[in-house]
């Protein structure tokens, strides 16, 4: 069903055609070398780095040492009740530290360590950092090379800056959240799921990637700056110019689209659903053909997107009948043969079972010792010659303070054993 690895083994014998791994070593991936430092929250900014250690980079999570970052804690309960499968899915692929950076001494080493790292991500509010002496003029003084990724939810600058932030919230307030729902019903939270979060860390690290690139021709590193609302609108589609130009106000239209009929989801005989997408005449001609009525496509009737759009109920309506007539798998075997746009709305009960999920490694199994069996999505993009690998879940609180500090910072044991009697680590 899904790709099987052990978290505590190199993921060396994963095939590269899967999207987890490869034969090669860790040294090999394009981001070996590059170390970089989380001390954010949850998954704004974090989820950047989760991406760059897939590809080889070094990740030092540092977290508070009562505690650490409550992504730990949100959601469901891994088998170990301390930790979530969040945590373990989302924290992949780093070391754990703990320092307390609300004491002059946590503060301190934290400070060393930007000296030796390349790039810095955090998800503070802003003006947090600014308290604590890391603001991007103090990092960049501390580390002239350094790249700064700072995800929040309103940015650095504006006359929001200081508000409390999130996925949901920033969704609302970047317009997704308008749009989802069925017409003139309380809008919807797309998919219950923070995409938010997920789609300002895209941003974020692929800033971090141009910032990087631009380091490697100037020697000098730069502040990446991305606001989780704004990452919400750059991906709305048409949506801004549209109101710009005609002042037209995109409502809410439910599983369909405004620009294209049939668009949207379908429920089939036995009560499961489809996705049929007809963006052109050319492929509702082939619909039709499908369906058995290529009348349907002619001129005189619905051959035109015009035509269409103007006659969307009737349109749909025998979409609708059509595919309730039949169970889901003839319908997917009759829209495909004519190269129709279609595909089964899954649930993940779906996904688990279907082949090319599984052919594509789009699922990796990991046995540790303390959770068991852990199911977690693969590596996102593929690459033909360095494809990412996962080398471990998230991690436990602190597990890496012996590596960072004695080996990295060059602090000896009995300095490192005062910090924890202190709980600065």
């Amino acid at each position: 069903m899904v790709h099987s690895a052990s978290a505590s083994e190199s993921m060396s014998e994963q095939s590269g055609v899967d999207g987890a791994s490869t034969s090669e070593d860790q040294t090999a991936l394009p981001l070996a070398g590059l170390r970089v430092i989380d001390v954010g929250n949850f998954l704004a900014g974090p989820y950047a780095a989760s991406i760059m250690g897939e590809f080889g980079a070094e990740v030092i999570k540092v977290e508070h040492p009562n505690g650490g970052d409550p992504l730990r804690r949100f959601g469901t309960a891994s088998r170990d009740p301390e930790t979530t499968l969040n945590w373990l899915n989302e924290a992949r692929n780093r070391k754990s530290i703990t320092l307390n950076l609300l004491t002059p001494q946590g503060l301190e080493i934290f400070k060393r360590l930007i000296g030796k790292s390349d790039v810095l991500v955090e998800n503070f509010r802003p003006g947090t950092a600014e308290s604590w002496g890391l603001g991007w003029p103090e990092v960049h003084a501390m580390n002239p090379s350094i790249v700064m990724l700072r995800v929040s939810g309103y940015g650095q600058t504006g006359p929001y800056r200081r508000r409390s932030g999130s996925g949901h919230i920033a969704q609302a307030f970047g317009g997704l959240n308008y749009l989802a729902g069925f017409p003139g019903e309380t809008p919807v939270l797309p998919g219950t799921v923070p995409m938010g979060d997920y789609i300002a860390s895209l941003f974020g690290a692929i800033g971090v990637l141009i910032a990087l690139r631009h380091k490697d021709q100037t020697g000098n590193g730069q502040l990446v700056d991305v606001g989780t609302y704004e990452a919400i609108l750059r991906v709305l589609e048409e949506i801004a110019p549209a109101y710009a130009l005609y002042g037209k106000i995109r409502e809410r239209e439910g599983a369909g689209s405004f620009i294209a009929v049939p668009h949207g989801h379908f429920r089939t005989q036995d009560n499961k659903w489809v996705a049929i997408a007809c963006t052109t005449d050319k492929m509702f001609e082939r619909l039709s053909v499908a369906m058995g009525r290529p009348d349907l496509a002619s001129k005189d009737l619905y051959g035109q997107q015009s035509k269409r759009l103007a006659a969307r109920e009737i349109v749909n309506q025998h979409v609708i009948d059509w595919v309730g007539s039949m169970p889901r798998t003839e319908v997917l075997q009759s829209c495909l043969s004519e190269e129709v746009p279609v595909g089964n709305v899954n649930s993940i009960a779906d996904i688990f079972e279907d082949p090319h999920f599984i052919a594509r490694g789009n699922l990796v199994r990991f046995n540790e010792d303390d959770y068991g069996e852990v199911v977690v999505p693969g590596v996102v993009p593929t690459l033909s010659k360095t494809p990412g690998r996962i080398s471990g879940l998230g991690p436990k609180l602190g597990n890496a303070n012996q590596d960072v500090l004695g080996t990295l910072l060059g602090m000896a044991s009995e300095e490192i054993e005062q910090l924890r009697k202190k709980q600065i680590i």
